[in-house]
């Protein structure tokens, strides 16, 4: 029987003991040839042994990227960092969006509860990152320089409409039945004394505002005078009010104060009032303060072109009809072959960019059925389908009826726009969909001048927390995070800064948009100076970084890198203090010979153009995958062979050497180690590749052998070939 030459070591290694970063009890095995040739890494110490102090920068850090939370538990993530490593860098906790809140508010907790277990472990921090364009806080930052909105003096109170049914459009009971079920004729919704007390629904999902104040009316008469019991709200939370009627129509209303749930119904009590109950329409309003705005639209569509809604559900159908509009135009047809549960069958919308909490949103449709039916919308989360608004249900019949509907988006996360039709069989005809919020009309957008104010007042709000909170214990920061792009699209001969020209805006923010591309790095370097010391840090020990990733871009002669360079010149002139450059390194070993050589010569000239500088030099954020040719899909862990483990460790030996080579001992700042296991298979960060200088169970891999070598300067332990069967 042969053994397979992949990647089996990942999922036996749990037999061998020691060759694991854990004390277990060693036990005698006999191991398969495909466990038994990794047994040589047990001859390696621990990584930051290898480091020759004498002949490297005194202050040279090792270091590992981590979550601090991880550090912060104790977890073996602790213990593997503590072990091998002198610094840590945090993958996320100490950016920006980790800390800021929709509203500006910062949370430092867990960077302080860090900035200890460091202290306690005696390992350094390296700070990442203080600007980035990447992780921040969107809605936050948008939100201060907003258009502002012009104030054109007191205004009155109007009431708004939020909900009104017009039973002449009901040919059957829409609504829960709770004992009792009403009829539809001569255009009301009718109900007679049953012989014993009963209530039925006559409104449902109002969208409402805990503490809002609501008036129902209704149009209404009895057979004869009476009066009845009103209830607004929600299970549990129900206010009441009676309602007193004549044998005449009459508009009847009442007003329930401090409404205490979001989405309200209404149920008519008549109790035990002998005789019959019209009415022909019910409303619901409040008052609002008008406001002139205008619709901000996130999605339209007239269905005049081939694009539409998909869905999902029994088999139902979605397709455009040229001529069902209402004006002959065309419109989108659903059909649903059966009844099912309303969820069951359903159309989305979904979107890039998550909606905002707190938010308003609004939809509005034309909407007609082969029948009558129910049709609702509402905000979901599409990863777990969690609801985070509910447009409420709309009644539909063969009459073309126009719907305006609005909810409050109430959590995290969401993209999705979302309607659920399967309670209803047959055709369901939509035009002129659309969805938007709505902005003030009567403002103005900030002068540059003042975005620029206003975002510098940010970034010293921002900066000032940070070093607040780690109190001058973290001295080396990257100061600015990847801020040059991928092209030169001036025609300058430099590539130019990241931009929302040429990048996303929808989930990035560019600081230097607004602060200016020769001001930004300046604007964060001088504060981080300003407020370390104020918090306890010595100047002196201060050192900043610009950090970037493909400096080591083969395939553009190292251009990125070049214009890097000159951008820091730039903002030297302007003021700005810059220690360091870091490069990420985030690389893959290349099978093709050919590729290999000439990423390993960029690596090289990389190497010599920082040295030039005179800069400090740090190998910030080093992983590796394996590829087939350049700009290859990563190979995943279980299918990289023994011998493509040791062609990955002899490039990682590579790389470490050659930094110490080149770069002067007096630049060498530090290398870091960006992925201290291999990729789980759902990680947003080179998902199930073989990124680590451990497996996932905290074996050692060869990569960690070639690591060493790396820093040793030397092959200190020769790999044991392949043993498994041909």
């Amino acid at each position: 029987m042969k053994y397979t030459k992949h990647f089996l070591y990942a999922a036996m290694m749990g037999m061998l003991a020691s060759c694991a970063d854990d004390k277990l009890v060693d036990f005698q095995v006999e191991k398969p040839a495909e466990i038994a040739q990794y047994e040589y890494l047990n001859a390696y110490d621990a990584l930051k042994t290898y480091i020759d102090r004498s002949k490297t920068n005194p202050d040279f850090k090792l270091g590992i990227a981590l979550s601090a939370n991880d550090f912060i538990a104790g977890t073996q993530v602790h213990t593997v960092a503590r072990n091998n490593f002198d610094e840590m860098t945090a993958g996320n906790e100490m950016k920006y969006a980790s800390c800021v809140a929709n509203d500006g508010s910062m949370d430092f907790s867990t960077v302080t509860r860090f900035v200890d277990a460091a202290r306690q472990a005696g390992m350094t921090i390296y700070g990442h990152t203080l600007a980035w364009h990447s992780q921040q806080n969107n809605t936050y930052l948008n939100g201060i320089i907003a258009d502002r909105v012009l104030d054109t003096g007191p205004v009155e109170p109007i009431e708004v409409e939020i909900k009104r049914e017009d039973y002449s459009t009901y040919t059957s009971y829409p609504f829960y039945v709770m004992g009792y079920t009403p009829e539809f004729k001569d255009g009301c919704m009718v109900s007679n004394y049953p012989g014993e007390w009963y209530q039925y629904f006559v409104a449902d999902n109002i969208s409402t505002t805990i503490g809002g104040d609501y008036k129902v009316t209704a149009y209404i008469k009895g057979t004869t005078p009476g009066s009845m019991n009103v209830q607004f709200g929600n299970w549990g939370n129900l206010l009441e009010q009676t309602m007193n009627f004549t044998d005449e129509w009459t508009e009847v209303s009442l007003n329930f104060t401090n409404c205490p749930v979001e989405s309200s119904f209404v149920v008519f009590q008549p109790g035990t009032y002998e005789g019959e109950v019209r009415i022909q329409w019910l409303s619901v309003s409040h008052m609002e303060i008008p406001q002139s705005v205008k619709n901000e639209y996130l999605y339209q569509n007239d269905f005049s072109g081939t694009e539409h809604p998909g869905g999902w559900g029994n088999n139902s159908t979605f397709e455009i009809v040229q001529g069902a509009g209402p004006d002959g135009s065309a419109a989108m047809k659903i059909t649903n072959p059966s009844v099912v549960e309303a969820w069951a069958a359903q159309m989305a919308v979904d979107f890039e960019t998550p909606f905002t909490p707190g938010e308003t949103y609004f939809v509005s449709y034309k909407i007609k059925g082969s029948g009558s039916g129910n049709f609702s919308a509402g905000l979901q989360i599409s990863s777990n389908y969690a609801s985070t608004g509910d447009f409420g249900s709309v009644n539909f019949n063969t009459e073309w009826q126009d719907v305006t509907q609005s909810c409050t988006c109430n959590g995290e996360g969401a993209t999705r726009l979302i309607f659920s039709f399967g309670s209803f069989a047959g055709d369901i005809y939509i035009d002129d969909l659309e969805f938007y919020i709505q902005v003030p009309a009567n403002t103005e957008p900030l002068t540059p001048e003042e975005k620029k104010d206003t975002l510098t007042w940010a970034m010293d709000n921002w900066i000032n927390g940070m070093m607040e909170a780690c109190g001058g214990y973290v001295v080396a920061w990257d100061a600015v995070n990847e801020a040059i792009a991928g092209d030169d699209y001036d025609g300058d001969g430099y590539y130019d800064l990241q931009s929302a020209t040429n990048g996303d805006p929808s989930t990035n923010f560019y600081w230097q948009d607004y602060l200016g591309n020769e001001d930004y790095v300046p604007i964060v370097t001088q504060l981080a100076e300003k407020y370390f010391v104020e918090h306890g840090g010595n100047a002196a020990d201060l050192k900043l970084f610009i950090n970037d990733y493909n400096l080591e871009s083969w395939w553009d002669g190292n251009q990125k890198l070049k214009s890097l360079i000159h951008w820091i010149e730039v903002w030297e002139e302007n003021g700005a203090k810059i220690d360091g450059i870091g490069t990420q390194m985030h690389v893959s070993y290349i099978l093709n010979e050919a590729d290999q050589k000439a990423q390993e010569d960029a690596i090289v000239n990389m190497f010599q153009l920082m040295a030039a500088t005179g800069k400090l030099i740090k190998i910030s954020e080093l992983d590796m995958g394996i590829i087939e040719n350049a700009f290859g899909t990563g190979i995943k862990t279980e299918n990289v062979t023994y011998e493509q483990q040791l062609k990955m460790a002899e490039f990682y030996q590579f790389i470490i050497q050659k930094y110490f080579e080149i770069i002067p001992v007096a630049q060498q700042y530090g290398i870091t180690q960006w992925c201290m296991t291999d990729s789980p298979a759902d990680s947003g960060w080179r998902g199930g590749e073989p990124v680590g200088l451990w497996d996932l169970n905290y074996n050692r891999k060869p990569t960690y052998g070639g690591f060493a070598n790396g820093l040793a300067g030397s092959v200190i332990v020769t790999p044991t070939p392949n043993m498994s069967e041909e």
